[in-house]
């Protein structure tokens, strides 16, 4: 190998460790922005619960929070959002609106995971709950977009929610939040509602660690091998 081959191939990969060093960098960026972000939901999350009104005002704050709502269910026109999974059966999350007042608004209730053999198609028999009820959860905001409804079997299906999409479909106004129902044991078994994911750092670091030691190893191969006199 020429010293000018040897040369170029020492800064590509000194060039390149930057690069995988850059990376680490703004993971541990990522992380710093993630763990601030767990210390305001669980701050949300310890405050004392807010009962929804049929007053939509001031809901777009309640992220994070527990919520209770009070009011009836509307199934004819419930949400199911397909491709779902739990410990490795497929299936189905069931999202209700729930009517706070007379005629609305509404408020999407996810009342949680329901079997279904294709990820799409459930019985929803038995998982009814009329009349007046009491829902407690955490609310979270209704995503924006790439709803994809698609009709299978007589009935819409979504990939996940859509709250310009929904507003479009109901005939009553829909909060931009959602209630990611509690379990309860005084509730029917399914839909089998669960508890939101743990709050966690996520992988940022573990990316870190791996970025930085990439970086290492192309300084190590520079020097210790591309840079090895006597090498070929």
């Amino acid at each position: 190998m020429s010293s000018t081959t040897r040369r170029l191939m020492i800064a590509l990969l000194l060039l390149a460790a930057a690069g995988f060093a850059g990376l680490g960098v703004w993971q541990l960026g990522r992380l710093r922005e993630r763990r601030a972000a767990n210390v305001a939901v669980a701050a949300a999350r310890r405050a004392p619960a807010v009962t929804l009104a049929p007053s939509s005002a001031g809901v777009d704050s309640l992220a994070e929070r527990r919520v209770v709502g009070r009011g009836r269910y509307d199934p004819t026109r419930e949400i199911i959002v397909r491709g779902d999974a739990l410990q490795g059966v497929p299936g189905v999350r069931v999202v209700t609106p729930l009517l706070l007042g007379v005629g609305g608004p509404a408020v999407l209730v996810d009342r949680g995971f329901l079997p279904a053999p294709d990820a799409v198609t459930m019985d929803a028999r038995g998982t009814e709950e009329p009349g007046e009820v009491t829902v407690r959860g955490i609310a979270l905001p209704v995503p924006a977009g790439r709803g994809e409804p698609i009709e299978h079997g007589g009935r819409t299906t979504w990939r996940r929610l859509d709250l310009p999409a929904l507003r479009e479909r109901l005939p009553y106004e829909v909060l931009p939040i959602y209630v990611k129902q509690s379990p309860d044991s005084s509730l029917p078994s399914f839909p089998r509602r669960l508890e939101p994911p743990p709050i966690g750092d996520g992988p940022h670091l573990s990316y870190a660690v791996q970025w930085f030691l990439f970086a290492g190893l192309a300084v190590a191969f520079a020097f210790l091998v591309v840079g090895r006199p006597g090498i070929r």
